[in-house]
């Protein structure tokens, strides 16, 4: 055989699928029927400590070996503690560089390695949970816990806090968990190096290290840029909306960190108004007039947006309402009320998978007109959905409408899992004690407005003197709401 044969004998047995066979058939007489081949079991991806050890890469895995070992080398270098925190902020400025230029699916083997391979010490965190234990009771306990709450500070923590050094190392770490987040469910490796950030984040970002910032028209335009960029509630679609809404009457407030000092984390939309708002419309309204400041008696927050992904599970959002209270009451004395004027997101989707239990309440008589306008006798479900697809041609006498605000009133009010509000909105303002104080028929009209809701929106009312005792309530798994709400249950 020439050297031109042999290569190609040989290249073709190291294809995938390939057969020696298929070099050199066997004679007719020879061919017997092959059984058929075994389906190989699925298995998951590679382990990662096996990648590491391995030569070549795989079908379907981002870094080689050679660079995924080259990786875990850097990032090593960069907890090294035998080097100051200069040289590791230098170390980590050079693979924040160099991740930048990485695709998705290198990224994510970065995530597992710091998720994996900078995990505590499970020996030395055994040792020191038995020599705690050991000394429950005796004079050597609280020495004892010092050494067991070291031996559970891991050097993945180390990592992280080496990399906040760089000046652009904060920006980095939330950018990274905001990356993270939406593969967690998909890979339970990484779920260490998310719980981790979160943790950090909790101390990082707490409330006494943040500054509380007034946003105004005067305001650089690169920040009022991004008003309009994060806001998450009603939509800024001109610079003459974002302009009316850092009109006289109105006021913007956001917490800003230190490290990202050009970002609000979490802001607030606030109008001055004379008595508490129904409705959305006349508050985005650019050609209202403003309202004068010796006439603002009620402060409506309209909108809160959280801007950076990478701080979900981070909580400031309650902190920011009270400091703005503060800030407009020694600004404006005559302000008494503080409320909301707030969406229901989750009402459609919970009306869609509770209707028919909502119309078994209703009596005889209600049940009777709902399903004579419906045009189903008894009212089903679905012909009641089908009818609230026009919830804005419906008047107030409709039993249709009277429906959706009983279930709103339900939904808002009742709704509760492990003894928490269902709806998110709900949740974050009945837990900074607030109550149920109204709700709006076509409060928000728009598109979104009409497909969270109906149309409906809520007023959540701060009543600076009952805080503590609504939030009370809410930990019984009872819902402070006011007269008006509690006439809207169903009373079946």
């Amino acid at each position: 055989m020439n050297a031109s044969g042999w290569i190609t004998r040989s290249v073709s047995r190291l294809r995938p699928g390939s057969d020696a066979a298929e070099v050199k058939k066997p004679a007719a007489s020879e061919a017997k029927p092959k059984p058929a081949p075994k389906v190989a079991a699925t298995v998951g991806p590679r382990p990662l400590a096996e990648r590491l050890e391995a030569t070549l890469r795989r079908h379907g895995e981002a870094l080689a070996p050679r660079a995924l070992r080259r990786a875990l080398t850097e990032l090593q270098a960069v907890v090294d503690s035998s080097v100051s925190e200069v040289e590791a902020g230098r170390r980590a400025h050079a693979v924040v560089k160099w991740y930048a230029g990485r695709e998705l699916d290198e990224r994510r083997d970065v995530w597992l390695l710091m998720s994996e391979r900078f995990a505590p010490d499970l020996q030395k965190v055994s040792s020191a949970r038995d020599r705690h234990g050991a000394a429950m009771g005796t004079p050597d306990e609280a020495q004892a816990e010092v050494h067991l709450r070291r031996a559970l500070v891991s050097p993945r923590a180390r990592l992280l806090q080496r990399f906040a050094i760089d000046p652009d190392g904060m920006r980095f770490l939330v950018d990274l968990r905001a990356e993270l987040l939406p593969h967690l469910k998909g890979d339970r490796r990484l779920l260490p190096l998310d719980a981790e950030l979160e943790h950090l984040f909790s101390t990082w970002f707490d409330v006494a290290f943040l500054d509380l910032r007034r946003i105004s028209w005067d305001s650089p335009a690169s920040l009022i840029e991004k008003l309009i960029q994060y806001e998450a509630v009603h939509d800024i679609k001109s610079w003459a909306d974002v302009k009316n809404r850092l009109d006289s009457d109105r006021r913007c407030y956001g917490f800003f960190h230190p490290r990202l000092p050009n970002t609000p984390l979490i802001f607030v939309e606030v109008a001055l108004v004379d008595h508490i708002s129904e409705g959305i419309v006349p508050l985005l309204d650019e050609a209202a007039a403003p309202v004068k400041h010796d006439r603002a008696t009620t402060a409506i927050f309209y909108s809160i947006s959280n801007t950076q992904n990478g701080l979900r599970g981070v909580s400031f959002g309650d902190s920011l309402i009270k400091r703005v209270v503060e800030e407009l009451q020694k600004e404006m004395p005559r302000l008494k009320i503080f409320a909301t004027l707030s969406p229901v997101p989750g009402f459609r989707g919970w009306l869609a998978k509770n209707a028919g239990s909502l119309l078994e309440r209703l009596d005889e008589k209600r049940a009777t007109e709902l399903g004579r306008v419906i045009g189903s006798l008894p009212p089903t479900a679905e012909r009641v959905l089908a009818a609230a697809e026009e919830a804005s041609a419906l008047d107030a006498k409709s039993p249709v409408r009277q429906l959706l605000m009983n279930a709103a009133a339900e939904y808002l009010g009742r709704a509760t899992a492990e003894g928490k509000p269902v709806d998110p909105v709900a949740r974050f303002h009945l837990g900074n004690g607030a109550r149920v104080e109204r709700l709006n028929w076509a409060g928000d009209p728009s598109p979104k407005g009409l497909k969270q809701s109906y149309g409906l929106m809520v007023n959540y009312l701060y009543d600076l003197k009952r805080l503590d005792k609504h939030r009370a309530l809410l930990a019984q798994g009872k819902v402070a709401v006011s007269g008006e709400v509690d006439d809207l249950f169903l009373k079946g």
